[in-house]
């Protein structure tokens, strides 16, 4: 239990349990023994101190009276929740706090013996305001709007800093007057608002103790941690992240819940210090409702002399709460007459500045008077680091014109490539600057080499498919035990019929999972069984138990069985994510090699494009030499990717297995940025069969078989050209030598593809290093085995 300071308020704090025992006193009277003979229990306890009915201001009473308090608290404090509810009594804004949940008191033993608790973002003199606002609201009958939240900030047992937001319930504290009250008008509160900051002036209207708050609050906490480290995360990536032209369709939502006005409007203007002026930055996707139609004004133009002081000398708020009557008062000098020509009644201009130097103005309009004003202007202090964030990124992005022309008509762009979207950024921005009206040209590399390869976990589909049937399996399993409990006992025909319908749907999936079975049976559990399951568990205690440990099973996300195809999501993430680390890491090495064009992406394995020859370089020469070179590094690479998987795959859930495979394409080719689609594709007719080739390589046969080109434990090099078939068994035979492949090779023609023919293959067998023994080689068949054993 902590005491009262000595801080000045316009609240003197009578702790009192009147209210609430009044309740009883009515309970008494009731027709229900049991409530007669609590409420008796309860008043009889507390009749021999009737200091707890009058109040007192002495909270030494709190510790001598703790056992009868904790007698009238007993229905607020059930014992029952007290391991789990974060809950104290308190008086408000205070850090007197008694009866306890014992997990708070657990809490604050474990923050150490000389930690107190303190409210946060409570700053000098606000509190004194706050309280102000309590009576003008709830004894003047005003409806001021400032509803902060508050925090406890403790530390736990390991010294991590913990967050616990305070929600205060108040249905047990009066606010009275401490003898005649103070009169209070309509512009005494206007005056107040005014000057929301001036604390003496808020003394002077409601003085120090002129109320009384007679009873008690109750604090009901809640361990918000986790919320305010996700909050630190966004503020970090607001200022990393890119932030486009949609700046403010992602905020202004966002503001209309904090403050609770669904019509207000927001606009952003950019500060140039060196002018002194006011910018519309176009880049960031907001008006400006200083500046009206305007695309630049000066700051003596924008602003009075408070405006222009509160903005750029002090970055503080400025808070017009009544636009036409400042209208009236100024004479029509701006920044009244702008926001008066365009029908605002209120407005709120926030400063956006970094260390002192202000960058642009946030403006914040509503078509009501008083929509903002001095109190809720407060309420920006708790987001607005985040708006800083973004709004300093798209003034990073306007300074650098060549890369926001690049990103608005490319979107990324590889750092091999972006020397020529730099000239054509340069291009366009000139034309622009000439008043004529350019477009960004399509990027065209010509006379390049492609190289495409893969590492492709096999027969996914039909992994994923299985373990949606064995997940749809069991469920539909619990399901069936449920209502056939559910039948037994009331013999309703439909749950029959219910029972019927599940083995169908059982039965349907036994053998096979349909294209439409997943969807049908989620379907008919949602709109059929899950509300007759509602129904039960409300009447009946032994089908609510069944019905719990059904529920504990179903995922919260898929609101179905997840176990199986969970398993099976989380080993396709972990394959895929320790593939493409093992290729992004060796990219770099590869990079300095000689420069090229790359990108991978992920599916149900990790494929990637390479694309080299001196168009895409520039000045730097080229020779086939690099071209043999990034092809001999790109089958050591897909061999060290197979030795990462089977390093990783005993430690998966499903021990899925990949087949890796390499296209050669024996001549170059012209690869087009395609602006629609915002990437690179090959440019022409004749070109186009190397990505026919690309999309349909992995699902081929071998010739006169049913046999799948792609293997476990083989990489499969698909080529159509003698020479590229000798140079890649040249390429095998060294990296043999180097502990990459057993020696064991096939040379297979394959199946002719839609439009494709004569195509080859080469199958080479890989051997996998021990993770263990480093030195040790196996085949697949021998890795197979030890995995097994």
């Amino acid at each position: 239990m902590k005491g009262f300071t000595d801080k000045i308020s316009p609240l003197e704090h009578h702790i009192s349990f009147d209210k609430l025992l009044k309740q009883y006193d009515d309970m008494a009277n009731s027709e229900d023994t049991f409530l007669v003979s609590k409420a008796k229990y309860i008043l009889n306890a507390q009749a021999p101190f009737p200091e707890l009915r009058d109040g007192f201001t002495d909270i030494s009473l709190l510790e001598k009276h703790k056992d009868v308090i904790q007698i009238i608290l007993q229905d607020l404090f059930s014992q029952v929740l007290t391991n789990n509810e974060i809950k104290t009594a308190s008086t408000p804004y205070t850090n007197v706090t008694f009866n306890s949940s014992k997990r708070f008191e657990r809490i604050l033993e474990e923050a150490g013996p000389n930690f107190t608790p303190e409210i946060r973002n409570q700053e000098e003199g606000v509190s004194y305001i706050m309280s102000c606002v309590v009576i003008l609201n709830f004894y003047y009958g005003f409806k001021l709007d400032f509803k902060r939240p508050f925090f406890y900030y403790i530390p736990d047992a390991k010294g991590v800093m913990k967050h616990y937001r305070i929600l205060y319930n108040a249905d047990f504290i009066d606010i009275l007057p401490n003898g005649k009250p103070p009169e209070i008008t309509e512009d005494d509160v206007n005056e107040l608002l005014k000057n929301f900051e001036n604390v003496e002036l808020w003394k002077q209207k409601i003085p120090p103790n002129s109320f009384i708050s007679k009873g008690f609050v109750i604090s009901n906490m809640f361990d918000v941690t986790a919320e305010h480290s996700i909050s630190e995360i966004k503020s970090s990536l607001i200022i990393n992240d890119k932030t486009g032209g949609n700046f403010i369709q992602g905020v202004e939502n966002t503001f209309k819940s904090l403050f609770g006005l669904p019509n207000m409007r927001i606009g952003f203007s950019i500060y140039n210090s060196h002018d002194k002026q006011f910018e519309n930055v176009a880049i960031i996707g907001m008006c400006s409702f200083i500046l009206q139609n305007k695309q630049v004004e000066t700051c003596n133009e924008s602003l009075c002399k408070e405006s222009y002081q509160k903005l750029i000398d002090q970055n503080s708020y400025f808070v017009i709460s009544d636009v036409d009557k400042f209208f009236k008062l100024s004479g029509g000098i701006a920044p009244y007459k702008g926001l008066h020509d365009q029908k605002i009644k209120s407005a709120l201009f926030a400063p956006i500045a970094k260390e002192g130097k202000l960058l642009g103005v946030l403006e914040l309009v509503s078509d009501k008077v008083n929509d903002f004003n001095n109190v809720n202007a407060q309420k920006l202090d708790d987001v607005v680091p985040y708006i800083v964030s973004a709004v300093l990124r798209s003034l990073e992005e306007e300074e650098n014109l060549i890369d926001a022309v690049i990103q608005n008509e490319c979107t990324s762009v590889h750092p091999s490539v972006y020397w020529k979207f730099k000239e054509e950024a340069k291009r366009f921005i000139q034309e622009d600057t000439e008043g004529l009206q350019p477009s960004f040209r399509e990027i065209v590399f010509d006379e390049v080499y492609p190289l495409y390869g893969q590492v492709d976990i096999q027969n996914s589909s039909q992994e994923r498919n299985s373990a949606i049937q064995r997940d749809l399996m069991i469920q539909l399993s619990e399901i069936k035990n449920i209502m056939t409990e559910v039948w037994q006992k009331y013999s309703l025909p439909i749950y029959e019929e219910l029972i019927f319908r599940v083995d169908n749907h059982l039965e349907e999936i036994k053998e096979i999972l349909h294209t439409n079975s997943e969807q049908a049976i989620f379907d008919f559990v949602q709109e059929e069984i899950n509300p007759v399951f509602a129904h039960i568990k409300k009447s009946d205690t032994h089908i609510q138990n069944l019905l719990v440990s059904y529920e504990s099973k179903i995922d919260k996300g898929t609101r179905s069985y997840y176990d199986h195809r969970k398993n099976y999501d989380q080993s396709v993430m972990l394959i895929n994510k320790k593939l493409a680390s093992v290729i992004d890491k060796k990219q770099e090495e590869a990079q300095e090699m000689y420069p090229h064009y790359f990108e991978r992406y992920k599916t149900d394995g990790v494929e990637h494009n390479m694309y080299i020859g001196d168009s895409i370089t520039g000045a730097r020469p080229f020779d086939l030499l690099y071209l043999n070179n990034l092809r001999l590094w790109q089958l050591q690479v897909i061999c060290e990717m197979e030795n990462k998987h089977y390093d990783l795959k005993s430690k998966l859930q499903v021990q899925l297995n990949v087949a890796s495979l390499i296209l050669v394409y024996n001549g170059s080719l012209s690869i087009r940025f395609r602006m629609d689609e915002k990437r690179f594709d090959v440019d022409g007719t004749y070109n186009a069969r190397y990505e026919i080739i690309k999309k349909r390589i992995d699902k081929s046969y071998i010739k006169g078989t049913n046999e799948r080109l792609t293997q476990a434990g083989k990489i499969a090099i698909v080529y159509s050209q003698k020479k590229d078939e000798l140079e890649y068994l040249r390429y095998i035979r060294f990296l043999k030598s180097k502990g990459y492949f057993s020696g064991k090779i096939e040379i297979v023609e394959l199946e002719g593809l839609q439009g494709v023919s004569g195509l080859k293959a080469i199958r080479a067998s890989i051997l996998y290093k021990s993770h263990k023994e480093k030195d040790k080689t196996y085949t697949y068949e021998d890795l197979m085995e030890e995995l097994n054993n």
